[in-house]
């Protein structure tokens, strides 16, 4: 990951955020595309789950820093084992997929650019999580 995808990760997450419905929209999404996750998130408070997502996305674009910021995302991956919310490997890259769709649709400044840039600064923390399984 290099530093101009952190900034255009940064700077189109900050604009995205700006828009109240930004997650509200990308739950509504990722819910849809599969009866798996619509299962798994049945009984949860979609408005933490929001804001809990916008602190992991920020772990996960900082988790590249150093090895105190890698226990924050350690955290993160035992919570979602198997031993715990039990989120099966394969959900992360419909839930990555999802989220691009998201910022497609709520980032004015939307280009190839800055799809890749979500998706090289999330997938290293992405595999970390699927690792820890």
């Amino acid at each position: 990951m290099q530093e101009r995808d952190v900034e255009l990760f940064n700077d189109s997450l900050e604009r995205c955020s700006g828009r109240p419905d930004f997650l509200r929209h990308f739950y509504a999404l990722f819910l849809a595309s599969s009866e798996v996750v619509a299962k798994k998130f049945e009984h949860t408070d979609l408005r933490k789950q929001a804001r809990m997502l916008k602190t992991s996305l920020y772990i996960m674009m900082l988790a590249g820093g150093g090895s105190e910021r890698i226990v924050h995302l350690e955290r993160l991956a035992r919570l979602h084992s198997r031993a715990e919310l039990d989120i099966k490997p394969e959900l992360y890259d419909l839930c990555l997929d999802r989220l691009v769709q998201a910022v497609r649709e709520f980032d004015p400044m939307f280009d190839r650019e800055i799809e890749l840039a979500w998706r090289r600064v999330l997938e290293p923390g992405i595999e970390f999580m699927k690792s820890r399984y």
